[in-house]
């Protein structure tokens, strides 16, 4: 059995495939949010009920925000700040007293999409992550490209192109940057857009419900993310020209988008 998990800002998801990728288990908890050693502990209890569950043990994947440093061999660049300078797969080994392998998140999209998605049979895809944070990946004939630095593909801190006056010189990132497209395109980035509009602090989801019932703030939010996410998405087609674009993460499941 394969066990995989997908750690995000909000949420942890758990699944169980059997030897042929038939689905076995799901379910999802929250994240542990700031709390390293418990989400180390939720991962590690999520894992167990499903081998309970299923009585069978099984190998283990994470994909996590950020990446694993080939240098420092610690997580870097994750939006759920409490992972960087962390010894994530270790720990995580350690604890389920086995081998454990990381990767980013939106490099596991890309290679799921290319091997039976939406990307299948094609060249390039670029993977884009739309949910607490903002990232990206590539994969190339079917195979991850992380780049020297194990970062290609990571478009979230990059600045947004094309900014508008009222918009220069943007929010600030928690890279120390003002202005990185994650600061604008992320449901964070959503929510803070929409409260710096309004004064009012809501949820990515609810600002999304007021939209669809017509609310006009919230409409007019929804506009600006959409021209900052496809000026956002131009950049990436000029640089790299990709054959499909595949978008994940909880801003991804948005009809309108």
């Amino acid at each position: 059995m394969r066990i995989g998990v997908d750690l995000g800002g909000t949420k942890i998801e758990f699944i169980g495939l059997a030897s042929d990728g038939r689905e076995l288990h799901k379910h999802r908890i929250p994240t542990p949010r700031g709390d390293y050693d418990g989400t180390i502990r939720a991962i590690k209890e999520g894992v167990e009920q499903i081998e309970r569950g299923l009585r069978r043990s099984g190998t283990v994947g994470v994909g996590i925000p950020g990446t694993i440093s080939r240098i420092t061999h610690t997580v870097k660049n994750a939006n759920s700040t409490w992972l960087n300078g962390k010894s994530f797969d270790k720990d995580l080994s350690v604890a389920l007293d086995r081998e454990v392998r990381c990767a980013n998140d939106a490099n596991c999209l890309a290679v799921s999409e290319a091997t039976d998605g939406a990307g299948a049979g094609k060249r390039l895809i670029f993977a884009v992550i739309l949910g607490t944070g903002c990232g990206g990946g590539m994969a190339v004939d079917g195979r991850v490209h992380n780049g020297r630095n194990g970062v290609a593909g990571e478009w979230g801190h990059t600045v947004l192109p094309w900014m508008r006056a009222e918009e220069f010189p943007g929010p600030q990132c928690y890279c120390g940057f003002r202005g990185c497209i994650e600061t604008w395109i992320s449901g964070t980035g959503l929510e803070k857009d929409y409260e710096r509009a309004t004064g009012t602090k809501l949820t990515g989801k609810e600002i999304v419900d007021h939209s669809v019932e017509g609310q006009a703030e919230a409409m007019a939010c929804l506009d600006r993310y959409e021209d900052r996410l496809t000026r956002s998405l131009a950049q990436m087609v000029n640089i790299l020209d990709p054959d499909v674009i595949v978008l994940g993460g909880g801003m991804s499941r948005v009809q309108r988008l």
